[in-house]
């Protein structure tokens, strides 16, 4: 089923590329895709280097989405079904992205399926390399795209304020990773994520928070369990042609560790810039995330330049490094270079 909706999707877009179809759905996408040399080198003492060329593709996406008048109050009808396509390899199957059916009315928007979760989407646009290798999901907990979740949505308050609120049952799965089946959770909600979003003018700012979240902290994981309290807080500005950014986000494990009776935690921070001149647009970025416990660090910063063609279409180049330190108790250094040139076309 799955692959005729995108076969009719494929047709449908090459007829009408990127518009909607007579009161039917708008099928949508991009490919973006670089050729980049990656460079690890897990014992800098040594050292011992590791570089190779790789053509990626990143997150390229192909989907339906719509909605439409109905008969009762007012409401609306939304959905969308969107698809990861490989575009590097042509490997499959298609993969899961934001798939949801809903409702859309005065009261706000009821969604529910597998779509990021309101703390994923605090970030805004504060990650200049979404999709790449220097995007965030790399340095910290908390970018969950979730199955089985139902969100509500407030309508905009002031015309600025917006609150999220979704949860997530666990349908009787031992989400607290005890193996132990009476520890199976079976609630309508065993997980919860919320936001509240303020926009207003180029000013950009959220509170986020997950409570239970299936995730595993990035630097201090203890193994302690599968889930995550996380607590987001995100500001951005832009004017002109300057952008800022700026995420705080503190992680911690639900459980304590069998062993060492402590609860891994860590703390993450993300500045972010972009200036815009003429066609080009120059970006950097610089992350941290540190673990409470065990006091290890995990760095990344990003330079990049995009050069937009059209519209909806653009070439980029970028550089990422990584830095993991270990404490004393530590056995080594992880580092990560990464260069890569790719362009990216929406339709």
């Amino acid at each position: 089923m799955k692959k005729k909706l995108l076969a009719i999707a494929v047709g449908a877009a090459v007829i009408l590329p990127g518009v909607a179809l007579a009161d039917g759905p708008t099928v949508y996408g991009k490919v973006n895709i670089d050729i980049k040399q990656v460079s690890v080198d897990p014992q800098p003492a040594a050292p011992v280097e590791d570089s190779q060329w790789e053509l990626e593709s990143n997150a390229s996406r192909l989907g339906v989405k719509g909605e439409f008048d109905l008969d009762v109050a007012n409401l609306k009808a939304i959905y969308q079904a969107e698809y990861e396509i490989a575009v590097d390899d042509g490997a499959g199957p298609f993969k899961q992205r934001n798939i949801f059916a809903g409702l859309k009315g005065g009261f706000g928007t009821l969604k529910a399926g597998n779509f990021d979760t309101p703390t994923k989407l605090a970030q805004g646009k504060v990650d200049q390399f979404n999709d790449l290798d220097g995007d965030i999901k790399n340095l910290m907990a908390g970018e969950i795209r979730s199955k089985n979740i139902v969100q509500y949505s407030t309508p905009k308050f002031a015309d600025m304020i917006t609150v999220n609120a979704a949860f997530i049952p666990a349908e009787n799965n031992d989400i607290d990773g005890t193996g132990t089946p009476l520890t199976n959770e079976n609630g309508l909600a065993d997980t919860v994520s919320a936001s509240v979003v303020l926009e207003t003018g180029g000013f950009y700012a959220a509170l986020a928070m997950d409570q239970d979240m299936v995730d595993g902290l990035e630097v201090d994981d203890l193994g302690a369990s599968g889930t995550a309290d996380i607590t987001r807080l995100v500001a951005g500005f832009k004017a002109d042609a300057f952008e800022l950014g700026a995420l705080y986000q503190l992680a911690e494990e639900t459980e304590k560790d069998v062993v060492s009776n402590k609860t891994g935690e860590d703390t993450s921070l993300v500045l972010s810039g972009a200036m815009k001149i003429d066609r080009f647009k120059l970006k950097v970025q610089h992350g941290m995330t540190e673990g409470n416990v065990s006091k290890d660090e995990k760095t990344g910063t990003s330079f990049g330049v995009d050069y937009k063609l059209a519209k909806a279409s653009k070439v980029f180049s970028y550089y990422t490094a990584y830095d993991t330190d270990y404490d004393a108790a530590g056995v080594e250094n992880d580092e990560e270079k990464v260069f890569g040139v790719g362009m990216e076309h929406k339709f």
